[in-house]
């Protein structure tokens, strides 16, 4: 793929062409360059992809290209795992629309109230973005139709397929009879993804973008270890020496993240946390008070963040180290997007915390670098002590 392409030579029309420059965007992602024209072509398409690349322009685009502005019928359906990622994706699209006045996107979610949603189905949206179980609510209310949508997408499909939407997910594409393209966005191909495709998929064009180092994030990675009753201490003394306006932290519990977002208030720190037992409306009003700028540290655990698209998250703070590989992987790129730099720092109080991001370095082929404080306070790298050579008894 031509490293020199531009949005313009896609083909685009003025009104996408003038909200990208607007948002400062000027060259596909490589995802976005390979989806996007067989997307045009009413092609449909398997995209696998690492987070953090454009997915959502990937698909977003070609489908806004795709409606008829003077039409009501819904025409465009993107379903999501989780309500943050379907506000998120809503949230671009209505981004990518700054210049169209008559296409309107609406998003239903579960876990809140249904009657402004309905509201808002009523104004005839030409584009509905969904949690699946709340679609399937909606269309049995008979609230919205599908027998005109042209496009469906399942974005972040394997994560949708896992949480046991499968047999959601199959009942809604069977019931859009005269859909065009469907198209599959994922960062893993499991064995589930790989049924709906071959069950509802013809002469599908697959994308695969490697998590290689062109598009792999440019994260700084470092460790600092400290003993275990000093990690809140050591994550306020990074937080007040780095000076970073905004950074995620990351927890494994929700006790630990509540407990951490407490404390740190305690200590002036205009913290706030996400994860699963706070309120839905308040879990929005936090995201939107964090993506718009106002609030510098967001606390959260794993699940929680799943609906994080944040461009320009300056660092991630590992208070816990997290379980899994992947996860690690996930937490990490929430920075460093849209080609930025970002920086993530893993808070280590025990061994077996060293001993698990060691195997996620190796894993992920990682480079995270040791770190400590000097007793004036300023952090500096720290040296890598190299196993000593053990003696051979004779």
């Amino acid at each position: 793929m031509e490293q020199n392409l531009t949005f313009s030579d896609l083909g685009l029309s003025p009104q996408i062409l003038q909200a990208l420059e607007q948002k400062g965007y000027g060259y596909p992602t490589r995802i976005q360059a390979e989806a996007i024209p067989p997307f045009m072509q009413w092609k449909d398409v398997i995209a696998k992809a690492p987070t953090g690349t454009g997915k959502t322009f990937a698909f977003g685009i070609p489908m806004i290209e795709h409606i008829d502005p003077a039409s009501e019928d819904l025409q465009g359906l993107i379903l999501a795992p989780t309500r943050e990622l379907a506000i998120q994706i809503c949230d671009e699209l209505r981004g990518l629309l700054a210049f169209y006045k008559d296409i309107r996107v609406a998003v239903v979610y579960g876990g809140a109230k249904i009657e402004g949603q309905i509201k808002q189905l009523k104004k005839h949206p030409q584009i509905v973005v969904a949690t699946p179980g709340r679609l399937m609510d909606h269309y049995n209310r008979k609230t919205l139709r599908l027998d005109k949508v042209q496009t469906i997408v399942l974005d972040e499909a394997d994560r949708m397929l896992d949480m046991g939407f499968f047999d959601d997910v199959t009942k809604i594409i069977e019931k859009v009879k005269n859909r065009k393209n469907l198209g599959l966005f994922s960062a893993t191909i499991s064995q589930e993804v790989m049924t709906v495709s071959w069950m509802y998929q013809r002469d599908e064009v697959e994308i695969t973008v490697p998590a290689d180092l062109e598009n792999r994030p440019d994260i700084t990675q470092y460790s600092i270890t400290c003993p275990p009753l000093e990690k809140i201490d050591t994550t306020l003394k990074l937080l007040r020496t780095m000076g970073f306006e905004r950074t995620i932290i990351f927890c494994n519990t929700k006790v630990m993240c509540q407990r951490l977002c407490d404390d740190l208030r305690r200590f002036g720190v205009d913290a706030d946390c996400l994860h699963g037992d706070i309120r839905q409306l308040t879990r929005e009003k936090t995201m939107r008070t964090f993506k718009s700028g106002n609030l510098p540290v967001l606390i959260a655990t794993d699940v929680a963040s799943r609906g994080i698209d944040v461009d320009d998250v300056d660092c991630v703070i590992n208070y816990d180290v997290p379980e899994e590989n992947e996860y690690y992987i996930h937490r990490i790129g929430r920075t460093g997007r849209a080609k930025k730099k970002g920086v993530a720092i893993s808070v280590l109080g025990t061994f077996p915390e060293q001993a698990k991001l060691e195997e996620i370095a190796k894993y992920s082929h990682y480079q995270i670098q040791p770190v400590k404080f000097l007793d004036d306070g300023t952090l500096v790298e720290a040296e890598v002590k190299k196993p000593q050579p053990r003696k051979r008894f004779r």
